[in-house]
């Protein structure tokens, strides 16, 4: 049961909404470095619940709350499509926010700790640039961007970020998963 392992943050006072407002606000101002705070505790987050086998599967802006308005303390909330991760059981699932799913879950194929990863590349992704990388007009057309993984930097505000931020998104975005980086990999 995920209510052992993952507190509720109802009644404790966060005050700061989602980070997803705060990046589409117009007074607020996202520098590479605040989104490399962001980020790191996004990827200690979910090294934590990876590490009780859990996966998140509906990681999105939406679904991490600052702690207060004007700090960058986090929590990632909405548990509601976790899943337990059994290593002697395929796990497939098909559910989450087009924009921030995963390929295999496109697909219909079996999902793991990648797939949380991959979403944490398109928060980043977003977190740096205001943009989505594999938007469309509909939902599928947004699901099929995801399953070709095909994305760039080409928007002008690319140009002020770091080669590394880039790297980073692009370990994340991978196609063939077996390759995309692991938060332990992430973190340290």
């Amino acid at each position: 049961m995920l209510t052992k392992i993952v507190p509720t943050f109802a009644d404790r006072g966060i005050e700061g909404g989602e980070l997803f407002e705060r990046v589409i606000d117009d007074d607020f101002i996202l520098t590479e470095k605040s989104c490399t705070v962001f980020m790191r505790q996004i990827c200690e987050g979910i090294e934590f619940i990876h590490q009780q086998n859990i996966l998140h599967l509906d990681m999105k802006p939406e679904n991490i709350l600052c702690l207060t308005r004007t700090g960058n303390r986090i929590k990632i909330i909405d548990f509601g499509l976790a899943r337990k991760l059994d290593p002697n059981k395929k796990l497939q699932v098909l559910f989450g926010t087009p924009e921030f799913v995963a390929p295999e879950i496109v697909n219909f194929d079996q999902i793991g700790f990648g797939t949380d990863m991959w979403s944490v590349g398109v928060i980043c992704y977003v977190l740096l640039s205001g943009l989505s990388p594999f938007m469309g007009e509909t939902d599928i057309e947004t699901m099929a961007n995801v399953t070709i993984a095909k994305y760039d930097f080409d928007d002008e505000v690319f140009n002020e970020i770091s080669e590394d931020a880039k790297d980073f998104i692009k370990k994340l975005l991978l196609k063939d998963r077996e390759y995309v980086l692991q938060t332990k990999c992430v973190i340290y």
